[in-house]
């Protein structure tokens, strides 16, 4: 956290807090976004391990299979943040926020250690379902605490703060419990992630301030998102920009395996490279969104297609497997904190709900990339078919964007007031 925290930060009216404190904040809630990555991703890793346990026939009989069905819990995961984002931050939009943040973080232990202790694929699912739904709106309401801590000139970097939980996840957290449940069986691995949302429970109870919700926040204004065209181009531009990702990370540990040929050991430190990848587009990401949200768009959706052609030719390495990785994390990343931008922007004045929707995207994406990926892994197509599927998506994404901007643009020059192109950060995007 590089931010400048030399001047004094109001957290409520008559209160100042000093620069250490800022810096224990960030760091709490940045620990919330350790732990979600954590939660998120690991499965990802423990794939073929759970599908064994879960599904003993159908993985004896058909490895890919078992895995393939097994991606039905990344899928209801996704669908719970999907779910719980714009529902959540809608009814409580008005709640102080740090009762809100340590709601949600009592719901996600009893999600993960209902993940952790169910008996059946099943009802595994639906319990990786319930451990989703508070996912997107403790990300919303940790921005708007990051950014009212740092200020309004640094909200790109408020949103990075809090979402480089994630990267940092994938670098650290994720491979290291990856290899924990390799080693102790998967289960253990999600009590471990259990524990880290009570720990982060205890931080933020700790170290946030106390702030206020919106007073003037209701169901209505912030649902009121929904009718805005904008956002939904933008929700969409996430789906299916962000699917490639996810249709390839979902499948990272076969593809280590058995497209590398690899040793199951050495998954960690392919999520390690993903993480390292995440962690350094994120922070660039939270540069460039204070530069420009349109040409960044631009410049790094062209580069994730081509990060996918790159992959796709030779995944088949172990140099290609890991450099891929390695790039398309990278150029994903730098996107993520941009969409936010984004969607905030043209959210208007629905704020909670505007900040947690990104989310939302983002894992209708997570469950379209991994139900992709497993329909032509389920149909024989191989290990390397999702990376074409990745890349084709992308494309998708690309060219939302680019008919997004160009309704604003179309917009100015007919002379309709455009409210999200009159801030120092928005007038270079249109």
């Amino acid at each position: 956290m590089t931010a400048d925290l030399n001047v004094p930060i109001l957290s409520s009216p008559g209160s100042v807090l000093s620069p250490n404190r800022v810096r224990l904040a960030l760091a709490a809630l940045m620990l919330g976004g350790f732990a979600i990555g954590c939660t998120e991703f690991v499965a990802m890793g423990l794939l073929p391990n759970i599908a064994a346990d879960l599904l003993p026939g159908l993985y004896a009989h058909s490895p890919a299979a078992a895995n393939a069905s097994t991606g039905w819990m990344i899928t209801a995961y996704a669908a719970g943040v999907v779910v719980g984002a714009p529902t959540i931050a809608a009814l409580a939009a008005s709640w102080p926020r740090k009762r809100l943040l340590l709601t949600l973080l009592c719901a996600f232990v009893v999600g993960t250690l209902a993940s952790a202790a169910l008996p059946s694929v099943g009802w595994v699912i639906c319990a990786r379902f319930a451990a989703g739904l508070p996912h997107g709106a403790y990300f919303g309401i940790a921005t708007l605490v990051a950014g009212s801590l740092l200020g309004p000139s640094k909200r790109g970097r408020g949103i990075a703060i809090v979402i480089s939980g994630l990267s940092v996840a994938n670098i650290v957290g994720v491979p290291v419990i990856t290899w924990l449940g390799q080693i102790a069986g998967w289960r253990v691995a999600y009590l471990v992630v259990a524990a880290l949302f009570a720990a982060t429970f205890v931080a933020v109870w700790w170290a946030v301030p106390w702030q206020p919700g919106d007073a003037g926040a209701t169901a209505r204004r912030e649902l009121a998102a929904f009718g805005r065209g904008q956002v939904w181009f933008t929700i969409a531009t996430v789906t299916f920009g962000f699917g490639g990702f996810f249709a390839v990370y979902s499948y990272v540990a076969p593809m280590a395996t058995d497209v590398s040929g690899l040793p199951a050991g050495a998954v960690p430190f392919v999520l390690m490279t993903f993480g390292i990848g995440m962690t350094l587009g994120n922070i660039i990401g939270g540069r460039l969104v204070d530069w420009s949200v349109r040409r960044t768009l631009y410049i790094f959706f062209p580069a994730l297609i081509v990060s996918f052609v790159l992959f796709a030719l030779t995944a088949r390495y172990p140099v290609g497997l890991f450099g891929g990785f390695f790039l398309i994390a990278m150029t994903a990343s730098v996107l993520s904190p941009v969409m936010q931008a984004r969607l905030m922007d043209t959210a208007h004045e629905s704020k909670a709900i505007a900040a947690s929707l990104n989310h939302s995207a983002f894992n209708i994406s997570n469950s379209l990339g991994a139900m992709a990926g497993g329909y032509v892994i389920a149909t024989g197509q191989g290990y390397i078919a999702p990376i074409w599927v990745g890349a084709g998506l992308t494309v998708i994404g690309l060219i939302l964007a680019v008919l997004s901007f160009g309704l604003d643009r179309r917009w100015i020059r007919r002379g309709i007031h455009v409210p999200y192109a009159t801030g120092a950060i928005s007038t270079v995007d249109v």
